[in-house]
């Protein structure tokens, strides 16, 4: 896709300084050897350095995951989305006057920022978890007043985002990872428009289990995040490598440390077209607002352990706070099932992955006219721990 706008922006006083960072960033990246295709080993494990690499960085770029072919049909739906979206915020219509995506849902589906800016840092939105407000640069003059940076609820408006949640090597990292009894999490699209894209102030993700006698390393389980034109220094996501081993952080003490939100300790996370990176929820992470010319557009999904989220009363950051029993997380699971159909249907030549709590209670799942309703809201229901 090309990037916009015509008007050259950056980050002002501070853009010497960041650029130094972004390079210095991306060779101490390049230093971890954390990257590399899915492999699993003769019995179907992943492979034990994969298993290393994820567990000592806290995340790990799976190479050349998504091919061609599948990143056409996801950017016909980026394409289709950016079209439909409401003409402002809170607006019914789209700017050619059609009902805007999400329009008529109940569950929340967009967030807007104003270019550039960092709508969470320094708030107590999510539960506070963004403490300190990221830099935030000028736009162009020409820049809309707000633009969306997160849809939630994704799978209901992209197939091609369902069919990526199905992916059979991808849900047997999860298996590998959160055992093959795993749930969902959630599901997002990330737009990090060139000289628009919001920033998001350093946090990490979870909420519920920090005090947890049972707290380890992988309690808040895992996100993963497939890019359709890959990600740089400048417009990807940032991790603090092994920062998910250490609990909860004071992260308003490391920026002071640090004295700004560029972090000594953190690299980029950098990939190509097709890479999928996978992220413990735990990592310290964030963004920086998007100077650069290049798009970001990353398909978002997340899994968790089973036993992290049965009978465990949510955070209350993605949906309302409530207490997870079997039958809450057997109906938001569906969406594995239809993601695995979906895929089926448009790789037939693939086989498809088979998710063991489905199996054993003989449920099928079958993507059709009538899933795609039942999908509506479904994010009503994500486990958000």
């Amino acid at each position: 896709m090309d990037g916009f706008p015509t008007t050259t922006v950056d980050y002002g006083p501070e853009e010497a300084a960041m650029q130094a960072y972004l390079r210095d960033g991306e060779r101490r990246a390049a230093e971890l050897g954390n990257r590399g295709p899915i492999r699993f080993t003769a019995t179907g494990e992943l492979h034990p350095e994969i298993v290393e690499a994820y567990w000592r960085c806290g995340f790990y770029i799976f190479e050349g995951v998504l091919k061609a072919d599948e990143l056409a049909d996801i950017e016909r739906d980026l394409h289709d989305i950016l079209d439909r979206l409401p003409a402002e915020r809170g607006a019914p219509f789209d700017a050619k006057g059609r009902p805007a995506l999400g329009a008529d849902s109940t569950a929340p589906n967009l967030l807007w920022s104003k270019p550039l800016g960092d709508p969470f840092g320094g708030t107590k939105l999510a539960n506070g978890r963004h403490p300190v407000k990221m830099f935030e640069p000028q736009a162009a003059a020409d820049a809309p007043k707000e633009v969306v940076y997160l849809i939630l609820g994704s799978l209901q408006f992209s197939e091609a985002a369902l069919r990526v949640y199905g992916h059979p090597d991808l849900l047997a990292v999860a298996a590998a990872i959160n055992g093959p009894d795993f749930t969902p999490f959630n599901e997002a699209l990330f737009i990090k428009e060139p000289g628009r894209g919001a920033s998001v102030a350093w946090h990490q993700d979870g909420t519920t289990h920090w005090d947890s006698p049972e707290w380890d390393q992988g309690v808040h389980g895992f996100n993963f995040m497939a890019q359709l034109y890959g990600c740089t220094a400048a417009n990807g996501v940032w991790v603090v490598p092994g920062s998910h081993k250490l609990g909860k952080i004071d992260i308003a003490s490391l920026v002071a440390r640090a004295g700004s939100e560029r972090l000594t300790d953190a690299v980029p996370m950098i990939a190509r077209p097709g890479d999928v990176a996978i992220t413990n929820r735990q990592a310290l992470h964030g963004s920086f607002a998007n100077t650069s010319r290049d798009w970001r557009v990353t398909v978002n999904f997340g899994f968790h352990r089973r036993k992290s989220v049965l009978g465990v009363q949510g955070g209350g950051v993605h949906n309302a706070a409530a207490v997870y029993d079997a039958q809450r997380i057997r109906e938001r699971a569906r969406l594995i099932g239809y993601g695995i159909d979906a895929r089926r249907q448009r790789f037939p030549d693939e086989k498809p992955y088979a998710y063991k709590p489905h199996a054993e209670a003989g449920l099928s799942y079958r993507w059709d006219d009538a899933a795609k309703a039942a999908i509506k809201d479904y994010n009503l229901l994500d486990l958000s721990i």
